[in-house]
């Protein structure tokens, strides 16, 4: 297998877009503690990238998705999930429950990873395509959205109320389950949708992927 790895100008291109809506998200935030935990994973990613650089670069598809997930992230932080307008307006526009964007955060921390998980797991040798690849593929992002729930839950234990913007619940008792429940249909969606596309950028034909 010989994977279409991102060349060095795309890695630039999406680092540029990222770095530049990083500096915007951090200015003025509503809630800076809740721009910096909201923040701080794409900022892992992005060191987690630069130290593999050498030896491991991710397809085009899965870094570009990479940086979109960053830009959702940097965005819940500048606003507060709870609060971006684009989905205040949404929402008061057709009389919705409440903001969506968190939900919106939450399919992507299903969907990209599952890309990511995917990559790694097919080029490490690891699995081969199909029904096994893709039931380990989504439950690695089931269990990346189960963390992430509890380190909201260590954080609000931690600080309080102060972690009230970071949870994002808006009074939705089932907000945890809901927000794992949209990783694991964007886990499903992205293997469903983007396999193809992944297997051959990655060099491969021929999928038998469920």
């Amino acid at each position: 297998m010989s994977p279409v790895t991102a060349s060095r100008s795309l890695h630039l291109a999406l680092l540029a877009a990222c770095a530049a809506v990083l500096a915007w998200s951090g200015v003025l935030p509503k809630d800076r503690l809740t721009w910096l935990l909201e923040v701080a994973p794409a900022m892992a990613a992005a060191v987690a990238l630069a130290i593999a650089y050498p030896r491991w670069r991710f397809t085009p598809l899965v870094l570009t998705l990479i940086a979109i997930h960053a830009v959702i992230l940097m965005v819940g932080g500048k606003y507060t999930y709870a609060e971006v307008p684009a989905f205040n307006w949404l929402r008061d526009e057709f009389g919705l429950a409440r903001n969506y964007y968190d939900r919106v955060g939450h399919f992507a921390q299903g969907f990209v990873p599952a890309l990511v998980a995917r990559e790694i797991l097919l080029r490490r040798g690891v699995l081969g395509p199909g029904r096994w690849l893709f039931f380990l593929v989504s439950c690695v992002c089931l269990a990346i959205s189960a963390c992430y729930e509890f380190i909201e839950w260590w954080v609000a234990v931690a600080t309080g109320e102060a972690a009230e913007a970071f949870l994002g619940t808006q009074g939705d008792v089932w907000d945890t389950q809901w927000d794992m429940f949209l990783a694991l249909v964007g886990a499903l969606v992205a293997q469903l949708v983007l396999r193809r596309r992944h297997d051959r950028q990655l060099g491969m034909s021929g999928s038998a992927d469920a």
